[in-house]
């Protein structure tokens, strides 16, 4: 069969996308159909036929999965931050599952055991940051996660996922901005002061960091503003205004300007303590976050004799989990910033066996075993696009006896294990952790020995 524009078909839904679109196929012919899940049987309005693949809207679920549940949230169907509302907890865990053991299979051409996902008790009000842009809509202020596949907002009332501390500031600033000068900035037109509002929130400290990220340094009533903000959410402690005049969709700014309290605020992470400033990197689930580390530092094995190389480090969570039972941790990453905020941090927790150092890990790491600095694991956690060459080429060649791969993107895990394995090493278990529940995301932990 032929499957063209406009053609209104039955079809059954296989499986879904990385992006959360379910996935029939027409004899063999595959369409994507956001809002379908899988093992559902869906009637679809064909939009778009590629030679290929297409796209398809849905317009019934004649037959749904028994996991079909009611989104809660009033802008699931139009909002781009979640995914997967319309799936039950218990089958987006299925659903991550299926997709790491997939990439394992079908990109890596392993056979390695994958755990099931180690999922939350509460997979709600998850997120200890938010960053909201502001926008104007028929006369009025709007605020919220932009739409599916666009930089239009979909205003939003209430984010299930963020903090209330977050939507109550979200609320308040859309009702109240004018009122401060605080027109909301136009992305076409480049005009406007009010860009974004960020809420970082502390899990364990209950501390709340309050920025305005702003075109420029302008803003009316600045005393009052500031005494808004406090009554808003008592739990403030620190308010920022970051200044981005940039013609761009990148959120922040390069100069901070601290309005009021502290420039960061302290959480923890077990018995670890982390400054936060506006614009640190930290780890969004809190929660999640510890059972993530906690089975990275599992898989590590230490026992307080070992040397320990921490690539892609950030502001040094791991590696200050890794420094509690490890002789001495080395950490390295390309942002300043970053590795500022590590060494503060190691000081802040009385570690003294942990050093950090600028630069891209592949040859800094090289560097270090040129210099006769052997470690006996090696901890990577990358980016989206996982591992430099570079860096697989300079563990297959030095041979560290373990690797523990922490990883925010299966398909490149995958690959890389690959790689690895080929080059000597042997991967073991996979263990998925959902830090991000309700949107497809899912991170893993793995760990490999030569």
């Amino acid at each position: 069969m032929t499957v063209t524009k406009n053609d209104r078909l039955t079809v059954f839904v296989e499986d879904l996308t990385h992006d959360g679109q379910g996935v029939a196929k027409v004899d063999g012919y595959p369409l994507f159909i956001k809002g379908a899940l899988p093992d559902e049987e869906v009637e679809v309005h064909v939009v778009k036929a590629l030679k290929k693949y297409g796209f398809a809207k849905l317009i019934e679920v004649l037959k749904p999965s028994p996991f079909r549940v009611a989104a809660p949230c009033p802008v699931f169907e139009t909002c781009g931050g979640c995914q997967l509302q319309h799936l039950s907890y218990e089958g987006q865990l299925m659903v991550k599952e299926k997709q790491v053991r997939s990439a394992m299979e079908r990109i890596g051409k392993l056979h390695t055991t994958v755990l099931p996902v180690k999922g939350m008790e509460n997979p709600w009000r998850y997120r200890n940051k938010s960053q909201v842009p502001f926008g104007m809509e028929d006369g009025r202020v709007v605020a919220g996660f932009y739409k599916s596949g666009s930089h239009e907002i979909a205003d939003t009332p209430t984010c299930l996922i963020q903090s209330e501390a977050a939507d109550r500031l979200m609320v308040a600033l859309k009702e109240r901005a004018l009122e401060f000068g605080l027109q909301p900035y136009d992305e076409k037109t480049g005009q406007g002061q009010l860009r974004h509002l960020v809420v970082r929130t502390g899990y364990v400290s209950g501390e709340t960091m309050v920025v305005l990220v702003t075109k420029s340094r302008k803003i009316s009533q600045p005393e009052k503003l500031i005494q808004l903000i406090r009554e808003i959410e008592p739990s403030t402690v620190s308010i920022v205004q970051n200044i981005n005049p940039a013609r761009t969709n990148v959120i922040f700014g390069e100069q901070n300007f601290v309005h009021w309290g502290k420039s960061h605020i302290v959480d923890s992470i077990g018995s670890i303590q982390f400054e936060i400033s506006a614009r640190s990197f930290y780890q969004i689930n809190p929660v999640q976050t510890q059972v993530l580390y906690q089975q990275a530092l599992d898989y590590a094995e230490l026992t307080g004799e070992e040397t320990v190389m921490d690539a892609y480090c950030g502001i040094g969570t791991i590696s200050l989990f890794l420094a509690q039972r490890a002789k001495s941790v080395l950490g390295v990453e390309i942002v300043p910033p970053a590795v500022e905020d590590a060494r503060r941090n190691a000081v802040l927790n009385g570690f003294d066996n942990a050093t950090f150092e600028i630069g891209a890990a592949e040859e800094v790491i090289d560097a270090w075993y040129e210099a006769g600095q052997l470690p006996d694991v090696v901890v990577v956690d990358p980016p989206r696009k996982g591992l430099d060459g570079k860096l697989i080429d300079t563990l297959i060649m030095h041979k560290p006896r373990r690797i523990v791969y922490v990883s925010c993107n299966p398909a490149t895990l995958a690959r890389d294990l690959r790689l690895l394995e080929d080059g000597g090493y042997t991967v073991h278990e996979v263990q998925p952790v959902d830090m991000f529940p309700h949107t497809t995301h899912v991170e893993c932990v793995t760990y490999l020995t030569i």
